[in-house]
């Protein structure tokens, strides 16, 4: 299936958890989860401390018809689990390529929910992609091991700055084809 950026985002469902587009009554616990200073530090665009407006930013940027990124909210509601334990996203790139973003909430870290939710997306490839990229800090081996896991390979180092941290940060980066 393939969706142009005025198209509604799929539904994908998993054992544990949805992942459904983002909502405006998901900007609580967004900020909740985005304003640790652990989850914002591994990502390049969260600000820590998080400024006044920017998860509704965020939310508004995700729900718009023209965005150039789909973000989806790891639901854990379907199993009795919480609403938000998490986002996924699919930057869109030229060349029918995409870039992988994630994050999940600390109380979730070391439960298998962020490979369950990258093989899900992979799987589902709702933008109809021949090739997806990631990059994680190489401070955080954790995420490579859920991109490695999931079938990305390791493509080489870069740097990419932080806001977070206000540093540019050594990367790696992974792609995996379709």
């Amino acid at each position: 299936m393939s969706l142009d950026q005025t198209d509604l985002q799929p539904v994908i469902e998993t054992e544990r958890f949805l992942l459904r587009p983002l909502r405006k009554s998901d900007a609580g616990l967004i900020a909740h989860y985005a304003g640790d200073e652990r989850v914002a530090r591994m990502t390049t665009s969260i600000p820590h401390p998080l400024p006044p407006g920017a998860v509704e930013a965020y939310v508004a940027r995700a729900m718009a018809p023209d965005r150039e990124e789909d973000i989806w909210a790891i639901d854990g509601t379907p199993s009795g689990g919480d609403e938000l334990k998490g986002v996924i996203g699919l930057k869109r790139m030229d060349r029918n390529q995409s870039e992988v973003g994630f994050w999940i909430a600390p109380a979730f870290w070391n439960t298998g929910l962020a490979s369950e939710a990258l093989e899900a997306l992979v799987q589902a490839n709702p933008l109809g992609n021949a090739a997806m990229f990631a990059s994680v800090f190489q401070d955080n081996p954790a995420s490579a091991r859920v991109l490695i896991h999931c079938g990305f390979e390791y493509l080489g180092d870069a740097e990419t700055f932080c806001v977070a941290r206000d540093a540019t940060v050594p990367t790696w980066t992974y792609s995996r084809k379709q």
